[in-house]
C-alpha cells in the first residue's frame, strides 16, 4: 500500500488532484490508515495510470468516469490505439523541435507547400481506400459527393491558407508520413474498423434509451462514450462540433430520420439528435 505521498511523488499528480479525483469518484483510495490516511494497492495504482493516459488527450474527467465505469470498456484494444496515438504525437514533438533547430541553425526554409501534386494523388487515393462508410457520408454530406469532395481536396493544395486548412484534414492521420503509409499499412484501417463497429454499437444503445429522460446520468453516460469513440475515430481533439452538427441532422433531416429510424427503431433518431444536443449545451 502507498499512501497519497507516495503516489504524488511517484506520478507526479498533486496530492490535492489525488484528494479531488477521490471526492469525484473517478479514482479512490482502496483503504484507510488507522489515522485516516488515504491508501493505494496496486490495482488503484493501474486505474490512475489508465486515467493519466487519458489524460494525454484532453479528455474532461467527466468522460473518462464514464469511460472508465464502463463494463463492456475493451482496455486492451484501448491501450493499443493509446498506444498508436501517443506515438504520433511524440513524431510530431520530434518533428517541431528538429524545425526549431533549423532555425536556431539559421537553416530555415519558409515553404508553405504541405503536399505536392503527387502527393495530393496519392493521398486521396490512400485515404479513399481507407474511409469508413461514415467517413464517406460526412463528405457526401458536406460537398455532395464523393467526386466533388475528391475536386475540392485536390484543389485546396493550390494555396497556403487552403494547405493548412486541408492539413487539419489529414490530421485523421496524425501527419504526411503517416498518411502516405495508410494505403500499405492494413493496421489503420482495422484500427478504424474497429471504432466504427464500437460507434454503431453505442448508437444502438443510445436509441434502446428512447423514452427515457434526456438529461438521466445513464443517457449521458452512453453520449460520454459515444464522444469518446468520435474522437478517436476521426482523430479530431474536441468532437463538439462535429456532434452538434449530427445532432441538428438526426433532428431536422425527414429523410434521414425515415432512413435511419429503419436501423434504430421509430423516432429514435430524433431522440438521438436530443439527447446529443443536451449533453453537449450543458
Amino acid at each position: 500500500m502507498k499512501t497519497v505521498t507516495d503516489v504524488s511523488k511517484l506520478t507526479g499528480i498533486s496530492v490535492r488532484t489525488l484528494h479531488y479525483y477521490d471526492e469525484i469518484g473517478l479514482c479512490k483510495p482502496t483503504a484507510f490508515s488507522e489515522a485516516g490516511y488515504r491508501l493505494y494497492d496496486d490495482k488503484a495504482l493501474e486505474k490512475l495510470q489508465q486515467i493519466l493516459y487519458f489524460k494525454e488527450f484532453d479528455l474532461p474527467l467527466k468522460e473518462i468516469r464514464s469511460i472508465m465505469e464502463n463494463p463492456g470498456l475493451d482496455r486492451k484494444c484501448l491501450l493499443k490505439s493509446q498506444r498508436e496515438m501517443l506515438l504520433l504525437k511524440k513524431q510530431r514533438l520530434e518533428r517541431i523541435i528538429d524545425s526549431i533547430n533549423d532555425i536556431l541553425k539559421g537553416d530555415n526554409k519558409m515553404d508553405f507547400e504541405v503536399f505536392n501534386k503527387d502527393d495530393i494523388d496519392r493521398m486521396y487515393r490512400s485515404m479513399e481506400q481507407n474511409m469508413t462508410k461514415e467517413q464517406k457520408e460526412i463528405f457526401i454530406k458536406e460537398h455532395g459527393s464523393m467526386e466533388a469532395f475528391e475536386k475540392h481536396f485536390k484543389e485546396s493544395a493550390k494555396s497556403e491558407k487552403a494547405q493548412k486548412n486541408f492539413a487539419k484534414v489529414l490530421e485523421w492521420y496524425g501527419d504526411k508520413e503517416n498518411a502516405m503509409k495508410a494505403a500499405t499499412n492494413p493496421d489503420n484501417s482495422r484500427i478504424m474498423e474497429a471504432y466504427s463497429k464500437r460507434y454503431e454499437n453505442v448508437l444502438h444503445k443510445l436509441a434502446d434509451k428512447k423514452g427515457c429522460d434526456i438529461h438521466t446520468f445513464e443517457v449521458k453516460e452512453i453520449i460520454g462514450e459515444l464522444d469518446f469513440i468520435t474522437k478517436q475515430l476521426y482523430q479530431i481533439k474536441d468532437a463538439k462540433a462535429f456532434m452538434l452538427e449530427t445532432a441538428e441532422l438526426y433532428k431536422t433531416n425527414e429523410a434521414f430520420q425515415k432512413a435511419s429510424d429503419k436501423t434504430y427503431g421509430p423516432g429514435a433518431t430524433k431522440f438521438m439528435g436530443e439527447a446529443i444536443e443536451v449533453f453537449y449545451e450543458n
